[in-house]
């Protein structure tokens, strides 16, 4: 609170500014003081005012000057949409996955899972020691650090049957993220105006990607137990297409798992039409009541290129990814990486090997399995008591969501739009789908912050739907 005096300094001082022009010298506070008949600090105190409400700015050393006062106008961008031109797709838009929420929304939207059931101390600790090491100021190698290499090459090997050879430390290239890995792989393996197929529903992520790059995308029909062998097949002579992207293992949305029989199906296709399979690992470590087992590990010959993430399991602050691909293929990717982004930090390669190589990292791992199926349940059980009119295909044995099917009658936008005006944010189940959706779907995450209101948020789904 000002007293009077220092009240009429800054209303006398104010008036002094609106009056001079921009870049003028204010008297020096000496001068001020005498001028005024005040203290130093009652002067000082009008100064620091006026340079908190930008109306002028202190040089030190120099003096105290006044501001230019720039003046509120519309901003005019419209030249921008004849230079720009039409975007090349419709697809570049903020998904819903990706939005953040104030806390006293329940969120079941989320594509991360809570920072509850993230290493947060091994984290933590591990970015301390990172940066006191010589990663914090050097230049590592461009494929990756040596040891995160052997990290990758060897968790793979450790699964690989007798009779086929694992895969080497020089196999893995380290990628800022899997996200940046999917649009490698679609320049450096398939190609702008080319085709890839790919299952419907998928990751929104992967369909984006295969977007921005030019990709065509084909896609093909994936159910709770994955897709049918034959459509993919035909799919492969109708297209002349060289790679198949897809999620055996804890599919993001539908949560499935292929059974052994339909994946060495699948590999047997793949390798029939001299073909990729563009495998996204990236629920590895969310196994409930079944481990992730790669098809990577049943394939030596280079038909498999294989995407395995942390970003989810350690931290999304770890945005680190490791890809194995063999022969030729594995030269074109590493290419098409080091012109997109030369190398990963240092740092955060060497903060996600401490983490993995940590003791506590499994020890983690075994705790986030019991707290995955408890929110899991717990989920499933308030939607099936508060929607009863939703459908789940499957339960599944890990990940982090639920594939919710809904009357086809539903109209998402205003179900979304409806839950949300009760507190509670979902993804419409459309941004899954490369074409048209086959049928009213939600996305629900169940690994999302605060478990316990997982219930309110189900009853605020049921009562959106009866409401239609």
């Amino acid at each position: 609170m000002f007293n009077g005096s220092s009240q009429r300094i800054l209303d006398e001082l104010r008036s002094w500014v609106a009056a001079a022009p921009a870049g003028t010298r204010l008297p020096s506070t000496r001068a001020l003081v005498a001028r005024h008949g005040a203290s130093p600090v009652t002067v000082q105190k009008a100064l620091r005012t006026l340079t908190a409400q930008g109306l002028v700015e202190a040089r030190p050393g120099v003096g105290t000057f006044v501001r230019a006062v720039r003046t509120a106008r519309p901003n005019d961008y419209g030249w921008q949409t004849a230079a720009l031109g039409s975007p090349p797709n419709r697809r570049a838009q903020a998904f819903t996955a990706l939005r953040t929420t104030p806390n006293d929304v329940i969120a079941l939207h989320a594509g991360y899972p809570d920072r509850e059931l993230l290493p947060e101390r091994l984290v933590r600790s591990a970015f301390a020691r990172a940066t006191r090491s010589d990663a914090a100021v050097g230049r590592p190698p461009a494929a990756g650090l040596p040891e995160l290499q052997a990290w990758f090459a060897t968790e793979l090997g450790a699964v690989t049957p007798p009779g086929l050879a694992s895969p080497a430390a020089s196999d893995v290239i380290v990628l800022p993220g899997s996200q940046s890995g999917l649009s490698t792989i679609f320049r450096a393996l398939v190609g702008a105006d080319r085709p890839v197929l790919i299952e419907s529903p998928t990751y929104w992520g992967a369909i984006l990607a295969a977007e921005q790059t030019g990709v065509q995308l084909v896609p093909i029909t994936s159910g709770p137990h994955g897709p049918d062998p034959d459509e993919l097949d035909r799919a492969f002579t109708r297209t002349g297409a060289r790679a198949f992207y897809a999620q055996p293992n804890f599919a993001n949305p539908t949560g499935a798992q292929w059974p052994p029989d339909l994946a060495d199906a699948v590999l047997g296709i793949v390798r029939e039409h001299g073909a990729f399979l563009i495998e996204d690992d990236w629920a590895h470590d969310f196994g409930i009541t079944a481990e992730a087992a790669p098809l990577a590990a049943r394939d030596d010959g280079g038909h498999v290129v294989y995407l395995r993430s942390l970003t989810k399991s350690v931290s999304p602050a770890i945005r680190v990814a490791g890809l194995i691909a063999r022969g030729p293929a594995r030269d074109r990717i590493l290419a098409d990486a080091q012109a997109q982004s030369m190398y990963v930090s240092g740092v955060l390669q060497t903060a996600a090997l401490e983490v993995v190589t940590q003791p506590a990292w499994h020890t983690h791992l075994r705790g986030l399995r019991h707290q995955l199926a408890a929110r899991r349940d717990l989920l499933v059980g308030a939607l099936r008591e508060h929607v009863p009119d939703s459908h789940l295909d499957a339960v599944p044995h890990g990940g982090l969501n639920l594939w919710l099917r809904l009357p086809d009658d539903t109209d998402l936008t205003r179900l979304a739009r409806d839950c949300e005006a009760a507190g509670v944010l979902v993804a419409a189940g459309g941004e899954w789908f490369p074409a048209e959706p086959t049928g009213r779907y939600l996305r629900l995450n169940y690994s999302g912050p605060n478990p316990g209101a997982f219930p309110d948020g189900a009853r605020a789904i049921g009562q959106a739907l009866a409401a239609q």
